[in-house]
């Protein structure tokens, strides 16, 4: 059975990444300096990187499509978008990048709204609350979104869609 190049975990064969540390995994089998039937990872990887391998593992046995999800929460969901782009694993994975930047672009116009709009229209007591309906309507993208992604669909939104995925295919 080969060993995560990165960590030393048993990962099968079929394996893109690792499910403790989330390294994407090469073609290859195990490397060529181990022993037989011991774990490469004593070769493969210096003692200071496996506290940082150790520290991430929770989040690397968190599957993409719970990711995706989560980068659709109400007003939260720039928390998981940020965790994505930061994470080793997702640096290649452009469907994965365009639901954290689409998420954070959603987040970006709630901010607008809630900070910019609303304070403009909270002092006019008597005039119709744009501001209100601005908010509902995120509301309602912020849920579609999290329909789409659960059932597997990777939906572009009209406005932030196209700059989401312009800002997922640029290099790291």
């Amino acid at each position: 059975m080969p060993y995560c190049s990165q960590c030393g975990n048993q990962v099968g064969p079929e394996d893109a990444y690792c499910a403790r540390c989330g390294f994407r995994q090469p073609a290859a089998g195990p490397l060529p300096n181990a022993a037989p039937g011991y774990p490469p990872h004593a070769y493969a990887q210096p003692a200071f990187q496996q506290s940082a391998v150790q520290s991430i593992e929770p989040l690397a046995n968190i599957p993409s499509r719970t990711f995706a999800i989560l980068c659709y929460i109400p007003v939260l969901g720039w928390v998981p978008s940020v965790i994505v782009l930061a994470m080793k694993r997702f640096r290649g994975d452009v469907k994965m990048r365009f639901h954290a930047f689409q998420g954070l672009y959603i987040f970006a116009a709630w901010l607008i709204v809630d900070w910019a709009i609303h304070p403009i229209f909270e002092s006019m007591h008597h005039v119709f609350r744009v501001d209100s309906i601005l908010e509902a309507l995120l509301m309602v993208v912020w849920v579609f979104m999290l329909v789409k992604t659960s059932q597997g669909q990777t939906y572009e939104l009209p406005l932030v869609g196209e700059l989401a995925q312009r800002s997922a295919r640029e290099k790291t």
